[in-house]
């Protein structure tokens, strides 16, 4: 009789706080965590540069997530109105809300040749009419609920994928359609697509839909590059021991995030810092009013995080390039690029 095979645990990811320099990922990705309503975080760059070390990082990092025990869709039992069908039935029969108990954020990977049944999930057609029971097959789109949902080479993702993409990112919500049988669920996540420029162009709908957007490169300084090789040979070689050595810094920047998430919604936004943001948009000609409101979210929680009461010129200029270079129109006769013309826009309006 052959054994059952067990399912292997995946190795502990790389400490966020061990990466070396890529500073301008590091702030995306806490924001986004900090704020999910920021939208998702666009990495393009170089191989081999720390795109997905970084997700998988920070999804390790932060704290553990309250979820109703044997729920797909890992609903949160505080959100009554946000519960799945089942974890509604439960909640609205019993006296109690439905037994939770803690789970980790996971990072979903969406493969590029993945069906559309595999991402949004499968009806049991034939199930459904006999038996008259609705049998569903979550898809990756339940398991990234209240996670994230990584896509490498996001800039080759088919058509199709990208369409049904734009839809649950609009609505937060996954709904499944066969024959006359439908079923929804929730699936808010954090959206977090890397590639390299060099592989092809992002279709403006799904790059609009990006909050945030960063540019990574291959460190050019022998010191930068010394630091990095070291930390990655020491994980490679004892991921345990590494991780202890930076178990204490970890932990202070896990706090510094849950702090950060309690303070968001008493960080003032005032007046000035709207007219600062919608001068620095008019000034760039971005489409639309999607950029002063990523960039006004992004700047509050940046403020959340170095634990300021309200949005002030520093938190917009640390954000600005993030939140608008992915928002510029191109201009055939300025060949700097987005960030350059950022900077220069950025000196004019602060002075600096």
């Amino acid at each position: 009789m052959t054994a059952t095979p067990q399912s292997v645990p995946l190795p502990a990811p790389f400490p966020f706080s061990a990466i070396v320099g890529q500073d301008e990922m590091k702030l995306a990705l806490l924001a986004a965590s900090v704020d999910p309503s920021i939208g998702g975080v666009l990495v393009i760059g170089d191989r081999g540069t720390g795109k997905s070390t970084g997700v998988r990082a920070l999804a390790a990092l932060l704290p553990r997530i309250e979820a109703v025990v044997g729920c797909p869709y890992r609903c949160a039992p505080e959100r009554v109105a946000g519960l799945c069908g089942a974890c509604q039935s439960k909640s609205g029969s019993a006296i109690k809300a439905p037994k939770s108990a803690l789970s980790a954020v996971e990072v979903v990977d969406l493969p590029l040749g993945a069906t559309e049944d595999r991402v949004a999930g499968a009806l049991d057609l034939e199930r459904a009419l006999s038996e008259g029971v609705k049998a569903f097959e979550p898809g990756l789109l339940a398991r990234a609920n209240r996670g994230f949902l990584y896509i490498d080479e996001v800039n080759l993702l088919e058509d199709h994928l990208v369409d049904l993409l734009l839809d649950v990112a609009a609505s937060g919500e996954n709904i499944v359609e066969r024959e006359g049988i439908s079923v929804r669920h929730p699936a808010r996540f954090v959206l977090v697509g890397s590639g390299n420029p060099e592989e092809g162009e992002l279709r403006p709908q799904l790059l609009d839909r990006f909050g945030l957007a960063v540019e990574v490169r291959t460190p050019t300084e022998i010191a930068a590059r010394v630091d990095i090789v070291r930390r990655r040979d020491q994980f490679d070689r004892d991921p345990a021991a590494f991780r202890q050595q930076w178990e204490a810094a970890e932990a202070q920047l896990r706090q510094r995030i849950v702090d950060a998430r309690q303070r968001l919604a008493q960080v003032i936004t005032p007046d000035a810092a709207l007219y600062r943001a919608s001068e620095l948009c008019v000034k760039l000609g971005t489409d639309g009013l999607r950029g002063e409101l990523t960039l006004i979210r992004a700047a509050r929680a940046t403020a959340a995080l170095d634990g300021d009461a309200q949005v002030e010129d520093r938190h917009l200029q640390r954000i600005a390039r993030i939140a608008l270079r992915h928002r510029l129109r191109r201009d055939p006769l300025d060949d700097s690029g987005s960030g350059s013309r950022i900077d220069r826009v950025l000196a004019e309006t602060f002075g600096s």
